[in-house]
């Protein structure tokens, strides 16, 4: 696969800005008087340095420098590959003369530029920098001056725009590395050939665009190069199925789509590395919706927001589609139209045109929105090149070619989590479901091992069969109880904040599983003589002690709050605001509205209080079992915070009313400041410690991972 060669050019940018500097001084000491024909002349002992060092920093073509006088022969003639010819190879003494030159490329200053060709024409197609980049190659890469571009191509030969710096790259592969496509199109326009033009990596402009993610780029260079080029043939193997694993690789799944509609042929084409295209996607969990987190607004947005889907099945592919993709035929797509809202009193066209007005509207005022769309967009596309994917390999009629692709991709995006990778798979090609990887581990048994509850959950849409898939034990003996005992990834136990949660995530796996084994699998034990029991009990005893110490430092923070509350309330409620009536006893204020709502803040705030002590001492007189951080613990957690939040609530209220009472004089405004004040803390609380509150909730109440997730038939 192609490396970076962008990240390649900076760090050799440095290097040879750096090399220079240091030659042009030694130069000034030693070689002082020297200049000759525009350049420095090294001879003897200085010369035989110079053919020893060649140019290190020139990558496996500066090994040329030097040598025999075959350098000088080489200069300005021949051609690498038939198409280009070979710039005069400059010596490390002479790269300090072209700083000028350098700068001015860098800075997009033509004006220098001007000066220093007109000086020296050879600067034109002179080797800059010790990484034999010429001044085209520079002013294209930092992209500053589209102008200064135009007129330096304005000035070259045709040919010399495929000369190549020590990377391979001629000047419209450091474009398409870059994603300069204005400066693509100038260069196309005076020298079309460069199209075809190869790295030293075997790689077209289309690969180097593809793999560095410049889509508008890559568009172009689609639009212009000739899929029949018989020389380069750059949509044949390899060089096809290359491109259309980068396209991929840089999520652009309608380029892929494109790519597999007009040659059915890539989708079952294999690289020597053992990459493809039906392999790429089932890697890409972020392409699919079972790969990302959302929100509650967001899946909310996400459900209901139109997106245009590009309809590749039913159009014909041609050079125009790539070009203006807009001009295909677009299908909206969305999970609830709000056509059928609005066609009960508007016509099927107006109604669409009111949803489109609603969402334009929507996208102003909540700029989120666009980026929901977006991620939408992306994932109906992966999800159509799945399909279209599964079926030109099911067309290809290749037995070898299906087993070998499709066994090893269901198996990889079960490993990922892609529940739609699977049930594509499945539904082309029906048999996939049984494929066992090398430990004999069947889709469900890796999903139960790697904690991925989006395909553990397709057993929910299965038919009698999933008995079956239950049955599965692996060459250590284990059985799906034993897989379900295990301790998860770190990376999928990160997910559930705090470890008491993990636990309690471990055992509504293990308990889940149960419901769908046989009841002696319960009691059979593996090669090393272990119950399924006995392996949860071993693999989550250090889990067990985090979550406990977790449980008993989050109730010791909460028991010193909550004891300080029901001390305060207990004193206010001695000592109430204005005192008592001397005769009789009768607090002062006692008539007054704003009295009652102290005293009954105040009692609630005690009563509370005084729960939410009693829960978090529970917790940490706790005897911390197993099956205790399933409900129990959670259970009084929930409650224990729950009452702490009222209780802080309602000393703030009792609070409020008191300052009232003692300093308001019966001015209603006073309540505006104070009201304000006592926000603040009740805010802050709600900030640090609902979210935690929402997911103890969520995680012991809730829905759940687990469940019928769609009426799809799996098998």
């Amino acid at each position: 696969m192609e490396s970076s060669d962008n990240e390649n050019h900076a760090t050799k940018f440095v290097n040879d800005l750096k090399i220079i500097e240091e030659k042009a001084a030694a130069q000034a000491e030693v070689g002082r008087g020297g200049r000759g024909g525009g350049g420095i002349e090294v001879k003897g002992e200085e010369q035989e340095k110079v053919e020893e060092e060649g140019e290190k920093v020139g990558g496996e073509e500066g090994k040329q420098a030097g040598g025999e006088g075959e350098q000088e022969k080489a200069e300005g003639q021949g051609q690498r590959e038939g198409t280009e010819p070979k710039q005069g190879e400059n010596k490390d003494e002479d790269y300090w003369r072209y700083i000028p030159l350098l700068n001015a490329a860098l800075g997009g200053d033509w004006d220098s530029a001007k000066r220093c060709i007109d000086e020296d024409e050879s600067a034109l197609t002179a080797n800059i920098t010790n990484s034999r980049d010429t001044a085209l190659h520079i002013a294209i890469m930092s992209g500053r001056s589209i102008e200064f571009v135009k007129k330096l191509v304005d000035l070259m030969p045709p040919e010399a725009l495929a000369l190549r710096n020590s990377s391979g790259c001629t000047a419209l592969i450091s474009a398409a590395l870059y994603g300069n496509t204005k400066a693509a199109v100038i260069l196309v326009e005076k020298h079309p050939t460069s199209l075809y033009i190869r790295t030293d990596q075997n790689s077209l402009p289309l690969h180097c665009a593809a793999n560095n993610g410049h889509k508008d780029t890559l568009l172009y260079l689609l639009s212009v190069t000739k899929e029949d080029d018989p020389v380069s043939k750059p949509l044949a193997y390899p060089s096809g199925a290359l491109l259309l694993f980068q396209v991929i690789d840089s999520e652009f799944y309608d380029i892929a789509l494109n790519l597999v509609g007009r040659h059915p042929e890539l989708a079952t084409s294999i690289l020597n590395d053992g990459s493809y295209a039906l392999n790429a996607m089932a890697r890409k969990a972020s392409a699919f919706p079972s790969g990302i987190r959302l929100n509650r607004w967001q899946r909310l947005i996400y459900s209901y927001v139109p997106v245009k889907l590009e309809n590749y099945a039913d159009q014909d592919h041609n050079r125009s589609d790539i070009e203006n993709s807009v001009n295909c035929s677009q299908v909206i797509t969305q999970k609830h139209s709000w056509a059928r809202i609005l066609g009960a009193n508007f016509p099927n066209s107006v109604s669409r045109k009111l949803q489109a007005m609603l969402w334009k509207v929507l996208e102003l005022l909540v700029p989120p929105t666009k980026h929901v769309q977006k991620q939408k967009l992306i994932h109906l596309q992966a999800i159509q090149l799945v399909k279209s994917l599964c079926e030109k390999i099911r067309s290809s009629n290749d037995l070898k070619v299906f087993e070998l692709i499709c066994k090893d991709v269901i198996l990889v995006a079960t490993r990922y989590g892609i529940h739609e990778v699977v049930e594509e798979v499945v539904q082309s090609f029906p048999q996939a479901i049984w494929y066992l990887d090398k430990d004999h581990y069947n889709i469900f048994g890796l999903a139960v091992l790697d904690r991925c509850e989006n395909v553990f959950n397709l057993i929910y849409q299965m038919s009698g069969h999933k008995q079956a898939m239950m049955f599965m034990g692996d060459k250590n003996g284990n059985n799906m109880l034993h897989l379900a005992g295990r301790l998860a990834p770190f990376d999928k136990l990160n997910l559930v904040p705090g470890a008491a949660l993990q636990m309690q995530r471990e055992l509504q796996w293990f308990k889940e599983v149960e419901k769908f084994v046989i009841p002696r699998y319960k009691q059979i034990r593996n090669n090393k003589n272990e119950v399924p029991s006995m392996v949860f009990t071993k693999e989550h005893k250090k889990l067990v002690e985090e979550g406990e110490k977790w449980m008993k430092d989050t109730a010791n923070s909460c028991t010193i709050a909550a004891a300080l509350i029901a001390t305060i309330a207990f004193a206010a409620v001695i000592t109430v605001p204005g005192g008592t009536n001397g005769t009789n006893g009768v607090p002062v204020f006692s008539k007054a509205n704003a009295f009652i709502v102290f005293i009954v803040s105040d009692a609630i705030s005690l009563f509370t209080s005084t729960m939410s002590l009693l829960m978090f001492l529970s917790i940490l007189t706790s005897r911390y079992a197993e099956g205790d951080f399933l409900y129990v613990l959670p259970k009084r957690l929930i409650i224990g915070l729950v009452t702490l939040f009222m209780s802080i609530t309602t000393m703030i209220l009792a609070f409020s009313s008191t300052l009232y009472l003692v300093f308001g004089n019966n001015k209603e405004w006073t309540l505006i400041p104070v009201a304000a004040l006592a926000c603040l803390p009740v805010t802050s609380f709600v900030f640090l410690q609902f979210p935690l509150l929402v997911d103890l909730i969520s995680s012991t109440y809730g829905h759940g991972i687990f469940g019928k997730k769609s009426d799809r038939l799996f098998y």
